[in-house]
């Protein structure tokens, strides 16, 4: 789901993929989208490639300077519908206060970003009003996230291709600072990488979600785990937002370049901190100098004071002017332009990160799976006197663009040799399991007489309008472990969590999930959500699992997951389950039982 986005990641795909993506939308009309054809000023819709809570970006024609441009369009669904004949409309007497505050921010976000001239910063052509609401007209970029570039590349970036990507980012983040604003959702996923050039540009600055979040729902910002800075989460007269605030984000993000997770949450380490210093790895420090390490540990200090309190003083300690002239020839580090031809080459037209010196790959932690941090919806969490908003990833549902075999230029000759017998061919492997299967096949272990029922309260949910929400039921006492494997194919463990990690049920009573105090929303893309639900006579270990602890939300990464199931033969075999955890001096029986419900988006 998109949630007030510059651009929504349906459009920040390579190549044609930008030009042929945008899911169910594109056919026009849907969930109140204006229709493919639709004039508005001097341009005219082509199609809807995004839609969120806050807002809906269109592709449209300038027919003025016959340009393909992006129309951003201010329509907060959770406060305002269109009407029959197109235009704008608060719901009700009482939405209008926040649906005109929240408009003026959007056209305070226009006019600040029109005035804005860094080749870093989104731009924006013109805005006006119209139809009752706003509208802002931006370049149609092309590229891929930083997200799915670092995706593309699992053994880890070269430096100096990161400090050039940072150098854009930082230097467009200073600008804005210099006018005293705070972009404050700095993310993988909200940096662009331009088809061709490679050079960043900063995405999402959503200032109206913002301010319409602060009205309904009292909180300061929606805040993505791992990139937000503990004073987001609730202001305190101590620890205020500033430069500083973007400086842990960006730290946050050359953490998850770097070594391939973002840190743990800042709430969380203001409890207990579980922050392992970056330049004290001597695996990292073989393909990453000492000074940059530093600099991103510092960045990601808890505490505000304890951070560079500029972006200018944050790019001295990077060391990045002069860091990043010098870049190509640091290290033996080739630039992505005259980088060899890989097996798989990249779209057309598309720099992709450098690949990390071989010696260092061993040990390399995987990267993660593209997308935020939770695919299927958008989490509204107490914590700290603050909620928190999860948003999944953009459609993923269009095919990959075509891709070319790279001839090998110097691969060896083969030597001719008589021939010989050829060795028995090996057993055929079992296809690894899908996150669905792995799913479905927790039931082949459950107990005979372990009865779990899971309900949905509503089957069909509308995407950015109603909460999720389901009960459990068991006829035996236990604890519970629910999974999600998300429309958008993100795997989680959905309970326990960071936030709730009371699990346990009664048997013969209720519980219903989630909990008043975090309650989901549906956020999209449009699909199918599959749960699972098991009740467990003891408590699990997932250590074993390959999951991954990042946010609110453990996720399972599905390749990961889908080796460890291929080395673990059995009609039951799944490490969804991960293991019981049974005192030494005791047998340990493994009961369980399993439900297991959908919920489709829409």
């Amino acid at each position: 789901m998109v949630t007030g986005s510059a651009f929504p990641a349906s459009q920040t795909r390579t190549g044609a993929g930008a030009a042929t993506t945008g899911g169910g939308s594109s056919s026009g009309g849907d969930a109140g989208t204006l229709p493919p054809g639709s004039l508005l000023a001097e341009f005219e819709i082509t199609r809807a490639i995004g839609q969120g809570g806050f807002g809906v970006v269109y592709e449209a024609w300038d027919h003025t300077l016959e340009r393909v441009v992006a129309i951003k369009e201010y329509l907060p669904t959770s406060l305002a519908t269109r009407t029959g004949d197109g235009t704008i409309a608060p719901l009700s007497a009482r939405h209008r206060e926040t649906f005109d505050l929240g408009m003026r921010s959007f056209i305070n976000e226009a006019r600040l970003l029109a005035q804005f001239d860094h080749p870093s910063l989104l731009k924006v052509y013109r805005f006006w009003q119209e139809r009752g609401t706003t509208y802002m007209v931006m370049p149609f970029y092309r590229g891929d996230t930083l997200r799915q570039a670092l995706a593309d590349i699992p053994a880890g970036v070269d430096e100096g291709w990161l400090l050039r990507v940072m150098d854009g980012v930082s230097q467009a983040l200073a600008v804005m600072h210099a006018a005293n604003c705070f972009h404050r959702d700095i993310a993988p996923d909200n940096i662009l990488l331009l088809e061709g050039s490679g050079r960043p540009v900063v995405l999402d600055f959503g200032a109206a979600r913002r301010v319409i979040s602060d009205k309904t729902q009292a909180i300061t910002v929606i805040l993505k785990p791992g990139y937000a800075p503990v004073e987001q989460y609730a202001e305190m007269p101590d620890m205020k937002q500033g430069p500083w605030t973007d400086v842990y984000a960006l730290a946050a993000v050359m953490h998850v370049a770097i070594c391939g997770r973002s840190p743990p949450p800042s709430v969380a380490r203001i409890l207990s901190d579980s922050y392992v210093p970056l330049a004290g790895n001597a695996q990292l420090l073989q393909r990453y100098s000492r000074g940059l390490l530093a600099a991103v540990d510092a960045g990601l200090a808890v505490r505000p004071e304890g951070r560079p309190q500029s972006m200018a003083e944050f790019r001295q300690q990077l060391g990045l002017d002069e860091a990043v002239a010098a870049a190509p020839a640091a290290r033996g580090a080739a630039d992505a332009s005259a980088a060899p031809a890989a097996a798989r080459l990249p779209a057309a037209g598309r720099t992709q990160p450098p690949r990390a010196s071989p010696a260092a790959a061993p040990g390399t932690p995987g990267r993660s799976l593209r997308g935020p941090v939770i695919g299927s919806v958008a989490v509204l969490a107490i914590a700290a006197g603050a909620a928190l908003w999860w948003t999944s990833r953009g459609d993923r549902s269009a095919p990959p663009p075509a891709v070319a075999q790279a001839p090998v230029a110097d691969a060896p000759a083969v030597a001719l040799v008589a021939p010989v017998a050829a060795p028995p061919a090996p057993p055929p492997r079992a296809a690894p399991k899908t996150p669905l299967d792995s799913l479905q096949a927790l039931s082949a272990g459950a107990a005979p007489g372990f009865d779990v029922t899971a309900t949905p309260r509503k089957p069909e949910v509308a995407i950015g309008k109603d909460k999720l929400a389901f009960d459990v039921r068991s006829n035996r006492d236990g604890y519970v472990y629910v999974f999600l494997l998300a429309s958008g194919g993100e795997l989680f463990q959905l309970f326990p969590n960071l936030l709730d990690r009371h699990n346990r049920i009664t048997a013969g009573s209720t519980l219903a999930l989630p909990r008043a105090s975090w309650p989901m929303e549906a956020g999209g893309p449009p699909g199918t959500n599959h749960f699972a639900v098991v009740v467990s006579e003891r408590e699990r270990d997932f250590s074993d699992a390959g999951m991954k602890n990042e946010g609110v939300f453990p996720q399972f990464p599905a390749a990961g997951l889908a080796s460890l199931e291929a080395a673990n033969p059995g009609p039951a075999a799944t490490v969804l389950l991960g293991r019981p955890v049974c005192p030494q001096s005791a047998g340990c029986a493994d009961a369980y039982g399993v439900g297991s419900f959908k919920i489709v988006e829409k």
